[in-house]
């Protein structure tokens, strides 16, 4: 059976509102969606390192998200990284998945967002109910793009899935699954850079900073840049923090 994602409208924000909440995922429970999952992705604009996914799932025994929890660029690093075990002990499950520079040389950024999201979906251990993204595009059930089933077989059967527009703003698990995702795909560029020390990843992550496209100019691409996007023609326009 094939699912199809459904926008979520965006609820009106209240006075005072700053924080995300549980109550989109409230009513998508009283919807019969017992068991939902928040997944949202870092990464994508990097030039090196993984696109990563993170997905955290709650059912109606998950109270109120841990204080603090909101979308991680929000945050500064100590803040996430002190969260982290917080929001492992409160959700129901949680995984986050990686897709390798090579992948996502070999099948695309979309394509490879997939991956990554089923892998951080095989980790729950669990069959979510439905699936709420971040965004407008629903890129986690979309058809297979070129590439993909060669990689990955037919692979499993897809969730349902609702998108939402600033669900990292909004949506605790969402929030959360940012959380997760970022602060395991920095490890990954810190444990990286002490053998590419030029590039800089310990601080920009792999992201278009100046120090990372100076050494790109001088020293061209290593294993883990994204061949595949021209990478030594960037500018730093759209570096992450």
């Amino acid at each position: 059976m094939t699912t199809t994602a459904r926008p979520l409208r965006r609820p009106p924000a209240t006075k005072g509102s700053g924080r995300p909440s549980l109550r989109v995922e409230r009513t998508l429970q009283r919807e019969g969606y017992a068991v939902l999952v928040g997944m949202d992705e870092v990464g994508r604009g990097a030039l090196a390192g993984p696109v990563s996914v993170g997905a955290v799932a709650i059912d109606q025994s998950c109270r109120t998200a841990p204080q603090g929890v909101r979308d991680s660029k929000l945050l500064a690093p100590h803040a996430r990284e002190r969260l982290v075990p917080r929001i492992e002990r409160w959700c129901l499950a949680h995984g986050v998945g990686h897709a390798s520079p090579a992948e996502i040389d070999q099948i695309g950024i979309m394509a490879a967002l997939r991956l990554a999201g089923e892998r951080a979906l095989a980790q729950l251990g669990l069959e979510p109910d439905l699936v709420l993204l971040d965004g407008n595009h629903d890129w986690l059930t979309d058809p297979a793009r070129e590439g993909l089933l060669g990689l990955m077989g037919t692979g499993p059967v897809p969730p349902p899935v609702r998108t939402m527009i600033k669900a990292d703003l909004r949506c605790s698990s969402v929030a959360a699954a940012s959380v997760l995702a970022k602060v395991a795909r920095d490890a990954l560029m810190v444990e990286l850079a002490p053998g590419h020390a030029a590039y800089g990843w310990d601080q920009n992550k792999g992201y278009a900073a100046p120090e990372h496209l100076d050494a790109l100019r001088a020293l061209g691409p290593s294993d883990h840049h994204r061949r595949s996007w021209r990478i030594t023609g960037c500018t730093d326009e759209g570096s992450a923090p």
